[in-house]
């Protein structure tokens, strides 16, 4: 058999520019901390130089699209990766579909990336690959730790009027479903638009329903204007449970001067798909979380984040498929590959044989609280009951 070498192009589409560029952060990070280990791979006898590249998607639908198109007609990608937002992250989905390139993504729950595409459960897509976990997954966490406080609860949904919010209202995929089941009620406080510029209708129903906790999805700037004008009307939930943005700290944006102070004092808590106390390794090089996100600070000066645990676990995929595909350079090989991956990453195990629908891989779920450090915002874990993996660091502290 032939030894000799040939050429793979890994493509990534990645938010270098615009509000979602906090994702890009950790994924550029990431590529760059594992070039010596991406430079070259070998397929059985077969060895392949990989050339890495990277486009821009602008933070924006229409620039994500024609990046994955530059990616496949022009740079002649064997996979694509990409981490981003409800819009952009579809339409690299989408894109990646319709050309016929294996794609494979994370950052956000299962059920919007299957109905972000115009798709049902059990839908299976061809060329298109994602890992995460489910909005029921987030549900029941932060029904634990609303549970940390007595209850049961009138939880005031604080959701908005896109995307996010109508999965989250939906009737089978749901908060309802998971909450009500438990013994908690909810109140939508009802749909805002994005970026929000007022709250009272919101804060006046918190205060018709009797909301003693508050659940979002809000971006760090709305929560923070929502939280202030609450506590003016004299209103202070005893916790506040937020997923989305809240999942790590934005110490680094252009968000207005107080909010970070608002959002620390407010002690929200989030859920918690990956942290430097998870218990995982590398599959590439055996690199710890702790190892991780120590390397990430010590680099970039900045604070680890959630998604930088993805972002490994993404590239770790895509080299498992590219290494053990029939045929690394055929789309439809490594699309298979994909479908019928078992891998133990950084991130945890991701079993796309055993998802809860085609294409998807299940990440577990722990439960945090930021707390204000002298050091800036940590994330302490108060409950492990759905990745009992991970160690409780702490105890929830309600407000």
């Amino acid at each position: 058999m032939s030894t000799a070498s040939a050429r793979l192009t890994i493509g990534v589409v990645a938010p270098l520019t615009g509000r979602l560029a906090p994702l890009g952060k950790p994924l550029t990070y990431v590529l760059k901390a594992l070039a010596p280990q991406l430079a070259h791979v070998r397929n059985g006898n077969r060895r392949y130089d990989v050339t890495i590249a990277v486009r821009d998607s602008r933070s924006d639908p229409a620039a994500a699209r024609q990046a994955v198109h530059d990616l496949v007609t022009a740079d002649q990608a064997h996979i694509v990766l990409t981490m981003a937002g409800t819009q952009v992250l579809p339409a690299v989905a989408d894109a990646c579909e319709e050309l016929g390139v294996p794609c494979l993504s994370t950052t956000f729950p299962w059920q919007a990336y299957v109905h972000s595409r115009g798709a049902d459960r059990g839908h299976t897509f061809r060329w298109t690959y994602h890992f995460a976990w489910g909005l029921d997954d987030i549900a029941t966490v932060f029904a634990r730790m609303w549970e940390q406080i007595d209850g049961p609860h009138t939880a005031g949904c604080l959701w908005n009027d896109d995307l996010q919010g109508t999965l989250l209202r939906h009737h089978e995929y749901g908060f309802a479903p998971v909450t009500s089941a438990r013994g908690h009620t909810l109140a939508d406080l009802g749909p805002y638009r994005e970026p929000a510029t007022d709250f009272h209708t919101q804060v006046g129903r918190m205060r018709e329903h009797g909301v003693d906790i508050v659940t979002s999805a809000a971006t760090a700037t709305d929560l923070a204007l929502f939280h202030h004008q609450a506590r003016q009307a004299g209103l202070r939930p005893r916790l506040i449970t937020c997923s989305r943005w809240l999942t790590y700290p934005h110490t680094h944006t252009t968000t207005a001067p107080g909010i970070h102070d608002e959002l620390a004092d407010a002690r929200v808590a989030t859920l918690v798909y990956w942290s430097p106390n998870h218990p995982y390794r590398s599959s590439l090089d055996g690199t710890t979380c702790a190892d991780l996100a120590h390397a990430y600070q010590r680099d970039t000066g900045e604070s680890w984040l959630q998604p930088l645990g993805l972002a490994h676990a993404l590239v770790e995929t895509a080299h498992h498929a590219l290494t053990t595909a029939n045929d690394p350079t055929d789309h439809a090989a490594v699309a298979h590959t994909l479908a019928g991956t078992s891998l133990a990453t950084i991130a945890g195990s991701l079993d796309w044989k055993r998802g809860p629908t085609p294409n998807i891989a299940l990440l577990s779920l722990a439960g945090g609280q930021w707390r204000p450090g002298p050091k800036g915002p940590n994330l302490v874990i108060v409950t492990n009951h759905d990745a009992p993996d991970v160690p409780v660091t702490g105890e929830l502290q309600p407000t």
